[in-house]
């Protein structure tokens, strides 16, 4: 079993129980007091670190077989109450867009050029959007950018004619996610500084969005567990009902 530093077994002292479920609320409050926990001078070779606005994230471990095409979850989300991040986005799209996609707060635009260049190996970007006519040329990138998770698809909405609006949405922090080879679906849903009514809109949300897209070959209970934990705590188990 791996070595917990001291201050990961403090911070599990305010964990509960991990065989617990907790409504969303307290859930919440759990894991900000988790990131608070500061190792005092009493433990041998501690130092005072600087801190940061750690990351939440839930983890949500679904009912599906990730090996059948018609079980995949995958898509996007913007969440009610944003993520706190920024995104760099690239589009690919046809030249006479170029200048708005660019203007809307894209990195990169174009085609030939663009795709060029990610052949080259330049992948210092986020998210891809494609406009549906480049498709065909994007398509060849797959070998590069499917590893990455940043190949563009239709089914995550980064395939669209609006690329603009695609862009606009990226940029402030749209959310992607698709399922793991383990069923599971992780997402961020926001950072520790962002108050506990915002934090659980956006949990809400998020577990309310997977809900809906369930897909229908899936058998049995959807959705079996839902964790939560920010950068450097443990997680917490919720309720989602």
């Amino acid at each position: 079993m791996p070595k917990r530093s001291v201050k990961y077994q403090a911070q599990l002292t305010k964990a509960g129980d991990r065989k617990t479920t907790y409504p969303v609320p307290q859930a919440i409050n759990m894991v900000k007091e988790m990131g608070q926990v500061e190792v005092g001078k009493k433990y041998k070779g501690s130092r005072k670190r600087k801190g940061f606005d750690q990351t939440i994230e839930l983890v949500l471990n679904l009912g599906i077989d990730p090996k059948q095409a018609d079980q995949l979850v995958r898509g996007s989300i913007s969440l009610p109450k944003g993520i706190g991040q920024t995104k760099t986005v690239v589009v690919f799209c046809p030249d006479e867009m170029i200048e708005e996609v660019k203007a809307a707060g894209a990195l990169e635009a174009g085609n030939d050029d663009l795709i060029k260049k990610i052949n080259d190996g330049w992948l210092d970007f986020d998210v891809a959007v494609a406009h549906p006519s480049q498709m065909g040329k994007v398509g060849k990138l797959g070998r590069i950018l499917g590893p990455q998770g940043k190949m563009p698809s239709p089914k995550s909405g980064t395939v669209t004619p609006d690329v603009v609006k695609a862009v606009k949405e990226y940029s402030a922090g749209k959310l992607e996610f698709r399922n793991d080879a383990s069923g599971n679906v992780h997402a961020v849903v926001g950072k520790m500084s962002f108050s506990d009514e915002d934090l659980q809109a956006n949990v809400e949300a998020f577990v309310e969005h997977i809900r809906k897209i369930k897909p229908q070959a899936a058998k049995g209970q959807y959705i079996k567990r839902v964790c939560m934990s920010a950068t450097m705590t443990p997680s917490v188990t919720l309720d989602v009902g």
